[in-house]
Order: structure tokens, then sequence, then C-alpha cells
């Protein structure tokens, strides 16, 4: 049996740290906000300490069971994000954050099992074609007559009896794995390049032509859809994946070129986007419309200032969608320039853990898939950020771990296990902890040896 590795634990040993000052800090804010919007400590602090601790402690003792090698900062930075979300939704709208709570057991339950299900990361790769019906037909859900519905303009969501889920934040993942895969397998063929256009070196049809038509039919169906966050989400995920795979940066200057192209075109096609690209300019003149919300943002990060209202004594309800597109205008307003900072901080100590993971595989699988559900968790969270401090028009996609919705809090810790167990494998494959048998291949060894034994006796 392998000796327990001072590494792995090492890391662990840190990871429950970190994972512990992160409910701390929850905690903290939890109670603070309590104080400043009721003026007095709340009944629940200590059931919700003990509900926070105790789903927090399972979610690591998983990751020191079964991951061991694994990055010891992905986990703490996503449930501290997750923790000041709810801290805010709770502090703004006590039903929803009541949902949030039983969204948050069912994510850390599903990043439990994603973390035993997917054991080598390299098997997910066979199943490439699968993932890809996966994610083209969750995109397509919506578009059911009798299920699919429509909030805010786009026709994003899934109505089943009393659950609403939104599949594309599924389908991300699973488009995600497609590509990395199929990229793995056909990334020297198409960087190669043997076909020309004129001085250009470009890669044959055949090669290229399942990926890009898999990628422009799910754009296309989110454009139908009108959730053109998503759509903007997914071209920057395949373009950052074909130049990785190629190590080419013709295909990053063609994503770019067909971006502003794609732009330009949606700007004339439709009015949603020219609505936004003005309420972004000004939102001001639109103050009793669609700039409304846009107006109130920039009041709230007014009001917060540096170092924000406190928690509880701001105004950020004045903000309609405060819990979800513009969380983090409510963040900026009672936890100030300094709060939304660190919010930003830890999204990019994210995004640099999984770069570095990406960085460090040697598996080309494994180094396109972390580097894929990176990209997606960085864009992601540019996007709404950008949105709401009005350097891009604003989407509305969520922001991850923290703004108030179950399928993407579900989606983001699957996607976490995922990094997670790229992480652990690339530090078995460099030596950095025992490449042991995982329970899957221990309780199929088992059975062969039962069977053994019966052959033996008979």
């Amino acid at each position: 049996m392998a000796q327990p590795s001072p590494i792995a634990a090492a890391r662990r040993n840190s990871e429950l740290g970190l994972v512990v000052m992160a409910a701390g800090i929850t905690a903290v804010a939890y109670v603070l906000a309590a104080l400043g919007k009721n003026s007095e400590m709340p009944a629940t602090v200590v059931p919700f300490l003990i509900a926070l601790l105790g789903l927090l402690i399972a979610a690591h003792v998983a990751v020191r069971w079964m991951a061991g090698g694994a990055d010891a900062t992905l986990l703490p930075l996503a449930v501290l994000l997750n923790g000041v979300g709810y801290v805010m939704i709770a502090r703004l709208n006590d039903e929803r954050a009541a949902k949030q709570t039983t969204w948050t057991f069912i994510a850390i339950v599903a990043f439990v099992l994603t973390l035993i299900i997917v054991q080598r990361p390299p098997d997910l790769a066979r199943y490439k074609w699968t993932f890809l019906f996966v994610g083209v037909g969750s995109l397509m859900l919506p578009l059911v007559p009798g299920i699919g519905s429509s909030v805010g303009g786009a026709r994003i969501w899934v109505s089943v009896g009393p659950v609403n889920i939104q599949p594309g934040e599924f389908a991300k993942i699973a488009l995600a794995l497609f590509f990395a895969a199929y990229l793995a397998e056909k990334r020297e063929l198409i960087a190669a390049g043997t076909g020309r256009i004129g001085p250009l070196r470009i890669p044959e049809l055949r090669y290229v032509l399942p990926i890009t038509g898999a990628w422009a039919f799910a754009v296309a169906v989110m454009v139908a859809e009108k959730d053109l966050g998503s759509a903007l989400l997914f071209f920057t995920l395949f373009t950052v994946m074909m130049w990785v795979a190629t190590e080419r940066a013709l295909f990053l200057l063609i994503g770019i070129g067909l971006f502003a192209g794609a732009a330009v075109v949606a700007y004339n096609l439709f009015e949603v986007v020219r609505t936004r690209v003005a309420v972004m300019i000004d939102p001001w003149s639109q103050y009793e419309g669609k700039g409304y919300q846009a107006a109130q943002s920039a009041f709230a990060f007014a009001n917060g200032g540096t170092a924000g209202t406190g928690l509880g004594m701001g105004s950020p309800n004045k903000i309609p969608a405060a819990s979800t597109d513009y969380i983090f205008a409510a963040i900026g307003e009672e936890m100030g320039l300094v709060g939304a900072t660190g919010v930003l901080i830890a999204f990019l100590l994210i995004i640099g853990a999984g770069m570095r993971v990406a960085i460090r595989a040697e598996r080309p699988f494994e180094k396109l898939l972390a580097a894929g559900l990176t990209t997606i968790m960085g864009m992601q969270a540019f996007i709404i950020t950008a949105g709401v401090l009005r350097v891009i028009p604003l989407t509305g996609i969520t922001l991850p771990f923290m703004s108030y919705g179950g399928s993407s809090l579900l989606a983001n810790y699957v996607l976490l296990a995922l990094l997670l167990r790229v992480s652990d494998s690339v530090a078995r494959r460099s030596g950095e902890v025992p490449d042991s048998l995982t329970f899957n291949e221990r309780m199929m060894a088992r059975r062969l040896r039962r069977a053994e034994k019966k052959m033996a006796r008979a």
C-alpha cells in the first residue's frame, strides 16, 4: 500500500485551514448583515454556522480522500465566493436565501459525486460524442414547446413542475469536454495545416468541420434563444481552446475577427443588442425605462465608496435584479471598493490556479480540459462584472458561485470538481503523490481475485 505523501498532507491541511477561514468570514458577514438590517443578532446564527461548517468539511474530506494531490486553493476560494454571495442574497430576500441554501447542499453533493464518478480524467475522452449530443441537446431544450420559457427576453429556461433550470449551464461543461477530447485527438492534424489560402496554411476541412460545426450550431442556438451572454462565452471558449491546442496565433486572430464581425451583425439585427449598447453608453437618458438598473447600479457603487456602507446598511434592493445580474453592484455598495476588489482578486486567483494546472499537465486532454474549464469560469466572471461596471454591454449571465440560481451553482461546483480531479491527476503523474489505485480500480481488482478463486476451486 502506498505511503501517505507529505505534499498531499500539506496541501490538504492548508486547504482545511483556508476552508475554516472562509466559513468564519461567511459567518461574521452573516451576523453583520443581520445586525445592519434588523439591529439584532440572528437567532439562526448557530444552526447556520453548524450547517455551513458541516457542508464545507464534507467537501474538504471528499477532496482529501479522493483527490489528495489537488490544488489547495480552488475549493476555499469557491466556498468563500459562495458564502459572500449567500450573505448578500439573504440580506436581500429571505425566500431566495432559503432556496439558495437547498441548492448549495445539492451542489456540494454533486461536487462529491463528481469526484467519486470521475476517477481518471482521460477516461472522459472516450465519451466525446456523447458529451456533444448532451451539450447540444441541453441547449435546445428551452426551444421545446411546453417546457421552455422566456425570462427577460431570453428563452433559456426549462420548467419541470416546480423546478426551473437553465440547461445551458450544464451544456457549457459538456461542450468543453467534447472540445478538449476532439482537439486532443486531432490537434496535430489541425495545426499542420496542409491546405493553403494564399500564404496562409489552413487545416483540412475534414479535421475542423466536426468541431467548428458543433461550435457554430451551439452559438446559433444561443443566438436564437437571445442568450447573447452565453453565445459570447462559447465563442471565447472555442477560440481559446483552438489556440491552446494548435499553438498557432492565427486561430486567435481569426476568432477576434469573427467576433468583431458577429458583433456588428448582432448590433444591426437585434434590437436588444442596440438597447444594451445604448444603456451602457448613457443609462441616464433611459432612467425611467431600460436604463434604470444600470443607473441604480452606478448609484450603488458611488454610495459604497472605498469601504462600503456596511453589510445590511446600504440600499441594494433598489436594484430589481440585485441578487442575480447585479449582485456585484450590491457587494460594491455594502462592502465598497475594497470588497468588490476582493471578489475580483478571488476570481483572478481561481483563474491563476486553473491555468497553472493546465500548464503543468502533460496529457493533451487534461491540459485542454483544464484550460477550457478555467476559461469558462474566468470569462463568465468577466462578462457579468464588466457588464455591471458598464465596460461592455450587460448580458444576463450569473456571477459564478455568487449570484442567486440553482443551475449556475450546481454546474460550477461540478466544474470545480473536474478541475480538482485534473489537478490531482497532474500531481500523481509528476510523482508529487503516489499514483495508487482508484476506488473503482480496487473494486475491479477485488472482483477479479474472487473470480480467480472460484475458477481455482472449480
